[in-house]
Parts: C-alpha cells; structure tokens; sequence
C-alpha cells in the first residue's frame, strides 16, 4: 500500500503557484566589447507585496539589485539584499536608479538579443521564480522611445 501511495503521489502532477509578481518593461543595456558588467531594468508590481531576493542569468556569473546615489557630485552604487515590492506598489528598475547589476558577463551584449533572467521572490514565507526575457537595447534608442 505504502508502494502505490508513494507512486501515486510521484505521478500527479506539481501544482505551480503564481508568482504575486509581475514583470513588465524587462530590458537590458547593450554593453561594449570587452565590457564586464552590464544592467537590466523593469518594473516590478505586486497586488499581495512581495520581496525579490533573488536573480540569476546564464550571461552572468552574478546578478545583484544596486540602488544608484548621487553624493557630492559623485555616483555611488550599493547593494541591496532585498527589494521591497510593497502591495498594491510598483517599483521600477530605471536607468541611473535602482537596477539590477550583471557582473562578470560572459559575452557582449548586442541590440537585438534576448537576455533570460530569473527572478525569486518570496511572500508569506514562499519562494516564487519569475523567468523574464529581457530585450538587449541600447540606452540611448530606450530613452528615445520613452
């Protein structure tokens, strides 16, 4: 009995919740040769709130949320552990704001490719993966377009 319960159990299928995420306007910024670090934006909203805690991309050997200051007339960036998607909230990932930080790229980054990333959340105590494609363009062709 033991054997067909476990058996039963291994052939239904895993029910995926939904994220309490959702991501729109993903992009990245194209990068020149030879340059290592690289940046995508977004916007992130959640209707229950929720904390990204988390984001990886096979172009990159690590990706990190950066918050971007200007400080006497010099740029700092910091990283941030956790973002804060508040509920009910919308937090965008903008050129000289937040965004996320692609270190250690792998490749050039070329207009018109396509950059997967994936982004874990967690709400209530649950983990929740958003996978995003994320358009290579150039910053000066998305500012134009805005």
């Amino acid at each position: 009995m033991k054997k067909l319960i476990a058996t039963i159990f291994c052939l239904c299928p895993v029910i995926a919740l939904a994220a309490p995420v959702t991501v729109t306007n993903a992009w990245v910024a194209a990068t020149a040769p030879g340059q290592e670090e690289g940046a995508a934006y977004m916007d992130l909203s959640s209707d229950e709130g929720a904390n990204l805690v988390e984001a990886q991309s096979p172009v990159a050997d690590m990706v990190d949320v950066h918050s971007m200051t200007m400080k006497n007339g010099i740029m700092e960036m910091r990283p941030v552990k956790i973002l804060e998607i508040p509920a009910k909230g919308r937090v965008s990932l903008a050129p000289g704001k937040m965004h996320l930080m692609l270190m250690d790229v792998k490749k050039q980054l070329v207009p018109g490719d396509h950059v997967p990333i994936r982004l874990t959340f967690e709400h209530e105590g649950k983990r929740y993966t958003v996978d995003v494609d994320a358009k290579v363009m150039s910053l000066t062709h998305h500012m134009d377009m805005r």
